[in-house]
């Protein structure tokens, strides 16, 4: 099967039509949480998800018993729903006892319970093993990871949750300044669901709540870093991080600040100066996006090279 993104997900769900595993493969675990839940609420309803919702560790558990579980009809329920949390387990384990668990997968799939969905969870897997491909082929494989686009279509989804409504424009607007990372852009959604008092959220909310309060902030980081003051924008850095910031928004926000300079043909910056700082916050999203173990690093490293000379 194609590979899906959690907006698709999302959008499929409310037809009832359920393949018999889904395997969630990331590491945002906030993505993560939010597409196991809406799985939950769409298959299980809310009375019968004491028994009909099984979690179990691909770890601690074995396939046998696993799968087991999944060919067992729910007490009280039509359907339900077995998380398996780990495995990517299967792919450390020695070439018998892996494919000795293949072949019982690939055999549950064949003739899956049609009363169960499998959600599996797994932070990575190697495309070139048996087990990432027989997932590939016969499950919906949902990464977790969003592009601009999906991100303001998560924000307008997460505005319903939330019970309110936003604009399009605001909903890109907000995904593009919160860097697409579903955690922050839900945190503002909140905070702007009480400013709108109950009416739906406009461009002009996002910029007067979001924009103003991280204004300052970025601009004055941006402009170091456009100067070059490398010493300055290192401390500066320094004190935003003590206070919380996280690594990954501040890399968002600067991207953002450095889209606006240049289509403002801000005269105090030279548009190629711009073009390749985007391109070095853009190597370091990437890095923030693939289980970075040093964000710090990655911050002092761009900074370092947003403030080098030029060729």
């Amino acid at each position: 099967m194609p590979t899906a993104s959690p907006d698709r997900l999302l959008q499929q769900l409310p037809h009832g039509k359920f393949p018999a595993a889904i395997v969630l493969l990331g590491t945002d675990h906030y993505l993560r949480g939010m597409c196991r839940n809406k799985i939950i609420e769409a298959v299980v309803p809310e009375g019968a998800r004491d028994w009909a919702v099984t979690r179990v560790s691909a770890r601690d558990t074995s396939w046998d018993e696993i799968l087991g579980l999944a060919q067992m009809r729910p007490m009280l329920a039509d359907r339900q729903v077995v998380i398996i949390d780990g495995a990517e387990h299967v792919e450390e384990l020695g070439e018998k006892s892996r494919d000795l668990i293949l072949t019982a997968i690939e055999n549950y799939l064949k003739s899956p319970a049609p009363f169960t969905v499998l959600v599996v969870e797994a932070t990575a897997l190697d495309g070139r093993q048996k087990f990432s491909k027989l997932l590939h082929e016969k499950a919906l494989v949902v990464s977790l990871t969003i592009g601009p686009e999906s991100a303001a279509l998560l924000a307008m989804q997460m505005a319903k949750d939330l019970g309110t409504e936003i604009d399009g424009d605001a909903a890109a607007l907000l995904a593009d300044i919160m860097n697409g990372e579903p955690a922050h852009i839900r945190v503002e959604l909140e905070k702007l669901s009480t400013y709108a008092l109950g009416r739906r959220i406009v461009k002009a909310d996002v910029e007067a709540l979001v924009v103003a309060a991280r204004k300052n902030t970025i601009w004055q980081l941006a402009d170091m870093l456009a100067t070059r003051q490398r010493g300055p924008a290192l401390e500066f850095l320094s004190n935003l991080l003590r206070e919380g910031e996280q690594p990954a928004a501040l890399v968002g926000a600067l991207a953002w600040r450095y889209r606006t300079l240049i289509e403002t043909r801000d005269s105090r910056f030279s548009k190629k100066s711009l073009l390749a700082g985007l391109a070095d916050l853009a190597e370091a999203d990437s890095q923030f996006k693939s289980a970075n173990k040093n964000p710090r690093a990655t911050m002092e490293f761009l900074i370092v090279r947003l403030t080098s000379p030029r060729l």
